[in-house]
C-alpha cells in the first residue's frame, strides 16, 4: 500500500460525501489521528471533515467520546464493543454525518495472546442509520504497516457509509 493508494481513497472519500452533502468525523486510537490527517491531506477538505477525535487513553475515550467505563472494564479498550461506542461517540460530539473509529493493538509490545499485536477493531456509524464493525488481525507486520493498514481499513468503511441508502 502506498501513499497514493491512500490519497485516492481518501479523495474518494471525500467526493463522496460532497455529493451527498455530509461531514465526517473520525475517532482514533492506535492510528493517532492518521485517517484524519489522510483525509485533511487533500485540498479542500474542509468542507467534508467536521473534526477528529485522537483518544489514545482510556480517560479521553470517555471524556470526548461518551465510551462507558463498564464498557472498557468489561471488554478492554481494544474491541468491538469499545469501537462501536467510539464510533456512536463521534458523531454526538460533532456535526458529522458519519464518523469511523479505530482501536487497535499496533505494537511491537502491548499484545496478549487473547489480543495480539496486529489486532484492530473498527466501526462506522451513520447518523440515524447503519452501524458496521470490522476485526482484523494483521498479525505483527509492524507498528508502521498495522497503522497503514487501518487507515486503508478506515477509509473503506467510510466509503461503504458514503455510499449506502440508509
Amino acid at each position: 500500500m502506498s501513499n497514493a493508494s491512500v490519497r485516492v481513497a481518501a479523495k474518494r472519500v471525500l467526493d463522496l460525501c460532497r455529493a451527498r452533502g455530509f461531514l465526517v468525523a473520525t475517532a482514533e486510537s492506535c492510528t493517532g489521528g492518521l485517517v484524519a490527517a489522510a483525509l485533511t491531506e487533500i485540498a479542500g477538505s474542509s468542507d467534508v471533515v467536521d473534526r477528529g477525535f485522537v483518544t489514545y487513553s482510556n480517560e479521553a475515550k470517555q471524556a470526548m467520546l461518551g465510551v462507558p467505563a463498564s464498557t472498557l472494564r468489561r471488554h478492554g479498550a481494544v474491541s468491538a464493543q469499545t469501537a462501536k461506542a467510539m464510533a456512536v461517540g463521534a458523531l454526538k460530539n460533532s456535526r458529522a454525518d458519519i464518523a469511523v473509529s479505530i482501536t487497535g493493538i499496533a505494537g511491537p509490545g502491548g499484545g496478549t495472546k487473547q489480543k495480539p499485536v496486529g489486532l484492530v477493531h473498527f466501526a462506522a456509524a451513520k447518523r440515524g442509520g447503519r452501524q458496521i464493525a470490522r476485526k482484523k488481525l494483521f498479525g505483527a507486520v509492524g507498528r508502521s504497516r498495522v497503522r497503514q493498514l487501518s487507515v486503508m481499513q478506515a477509509l473503506e468503511m467510510l466509503e461503504l457509509l458514503a455510499r449506502s441508502s440508509r
